[in-house]
């Protein structure tokens, strides 16, 4: 009986350490929910319209807006007869195993041949390019060599070498991660870059900011500002203005109205032709017929590029391709869908106001349905940040023409105050949308830092005066997970049943 009542009391002691782990474990998942529904209420996804919305009231000091004078070390060329120069490289397929990479000879063709390999200064392998020129007006281009390097393996860092001799030039890159659900990246949004010192300070802080591929949403050098041969000058300019970043890691490109460069006044009537001959895009890979549309995955991202000045009305090309693009995406690999363009389909600025209306009438539905994440674009000089909205059942004979809350739609971002010449779009409409959330004229940029499959961080970084200063964040719930979430929770009621039983 001696040794009865010990085990007992033991019995007794494990017994209420089992129901002490139990509740402790239901508290534990009970107070991970709770926090979980914080954050959720945080997310943007679920912030009702209207609330919270922000009109910065931020006044910059000046701050040079004319383009930086062409003896400026900004745009210095490399050292060496013909060396390569305006080095660029770009995604070259539709999973990112591939990249294109792009240069210019100033007086010769010379080779188009790109040596590269795992180790500095050790390059096993080859690829052969091919070079082209062309004219504007009285400018004569360069030889502009484009070379595609495929099959190349996730998560590795590639060295490479172009030119030849004394004039050869070294450089490297980092392909992205396997294509899957779960697979981190952070990508930078630019646009409306230019090359003055505040196109200058944009992207040095973008360099220093992690970015690891940039979204580019249009208007590159402004060349068109200029006149005869001083327009293709001006590419030249930019060219070598961006190398610092773009001969490191990929820019997806958009064109924008910049870009067009229209001028039949002299003799110019093809659309896009300096564009088109040296920012090559990997178009054939996702199906289009046009490098000015076409997709790419990368990580855990679906990229879709969309020109605003080419034809989409029904039964276009580009209609047809997004039609197709959008059924072929699957979420359950790239969770992340982002669509890239020039013009806003929402912007409060006074600029450009509703020059998207028609685009957005067009594919605003189509968005709604293949739940986009995000929507980027440039064009208005200022920067703004939408709720997630839709006017998808604008009705003018009931007068239901207006955005609504819809957790099913797009958040819009208008990031079109890289820096250029034409200076910041400062006037926005007043009072401030519903649909807006947050807006700013100031210059900057984007980055989308993406954790996992549920979970992205958005910021805007203010080039403020020189510094970069973050200005506006948001964590973003994946509209894929959040929509299957949202419908477990409706089938589910264990959670009712058991995580509320503290």
């Amino acid at each position: 009986m001696g040794s009865g009542r010990p085990r007992s009391c033991r019995r007794l002691f494990n017994s209420l350490v089992e129901q002490g782990n139990l509740r402790l474990k239901t508290i534990v998942m009970g107070s991970l929910f709770l926090i979980f529904i914080l954050i959720n209420s945080f997310l943007l996804s679920s912030a009702p319209i209207g609330r919270a919305k922000k009109a910065s009231t931020f006044i910059r000091s000046e701050w040079p807006s004319d383009d930086i004078p062409l003896g400026h070390e900004a745009f210095a060329i490399p050292k060496g007869y013909n060396a390569p120069q305006q080095v660029h490289i770009t995604q070259g397929d539709y999973d990112g195993k591939a990249v294109i990479i792009s240069w210019v000879t100033p007086e010769e063709p010379g080779s188009s041949k790109v040596q590269y390999g795992k180790l500095g200064h050790q390059y096993d392998l080859s690829a052969e390019g091919t070079w082209s020129n062309y004219t504007f007006c009285k400018y004569n281009s360069g030889y502009i060599h484009h070379c595609l390097l495929d099959g190349l393996e996730y998560s590795t860092k590639y060295f490479y070498k172009i030119g030849a001799g004394e004039s050869a030039r070294e450089f490297w890159f980092q392909t992205p991660p396997k294509i899957e659900p779960d697979a981190a990246y952070t990508f930078g949004i630019v646009g409306d870059l230019g090359q003055t010192f505040n196109s200058l300070s944009t992207l040095e802080h973008y360099m220093q900011s992690g970015g690891q591929t940039v979204l580019f949403v249009g208007d590159l050098s402004y060349a068109d500002a200029y006149r005869d041969n001083d327009i293709g000058i001006r590419w030249d300019s930019w060219g070598r203005f961006v190398e610092r970043n773009t001969a490191y890691q990929p820019w997806i490109w958009s064109a924008g109205n910049h870009e067009i460069d229209y001028m039949p006044d002299v003799g110019e009537i093809r659309p896009f032709k300096s564009y088109l001959n040296r920012y090559p895009t990997p178009f054939l890979a996702s199906g289009s017929t046009n490098p000015l549309w076409y997709a790419i995955r990368r990580a855990s991202a679906h990229i879709i590029v969309l020109s605003s000045y080419s034809p989409f009305v029904t039964y276009t090309p580009q209609w047809i391709w997004l039609r197709q693009e959008l059924s072929k995406v699957n979420r359950e690999q790239t969770p992340w869908l982002f669509v890239v363009m020039h013009v806003p389909m929402y912007s409060s600025n006074d600029v450009h106001f509703m020059e998207g209306e028609s685009m957005r009438v067009a594919f605003e539905s189509w968005f709604v349905q293949y739940k986009v994440d995000l929507i980027f674009a440039g064009h208005v000089h200022a920067y703004e940040r939408s709720y997630r909205i839709s006017n998808i059942h604008n009705d003018v004979s009931t007068r239901a023409c207006f955005p609504v809350p819809d957790k099913s739609a797009p958040v819009y971002i208008t990031v079109g105050d890289g820096g250029n010449q034409e200076g910041l779009a400062g006037k926005f409409r007043d009072p401030q949308p519903n649909y807006s959330a947050f807006r700013e004229a100031s210059y900057g940029h984007s980055i989308l830092e993406i954790k996992n499959r549920t979970h992205a961080i958005y910021r805007w970084v203010r080039n403020d005066d020189g510094k970069k200063v973050p200005t506006d964040s948001v964590v973003f719930l994946n509209q894929y997970w959040a929509s299957n979430l949202r419908q477990r929770r409706l089938k589910n009621h264990w959670w009712k049943n058991h995580i509320f039983a503290f």
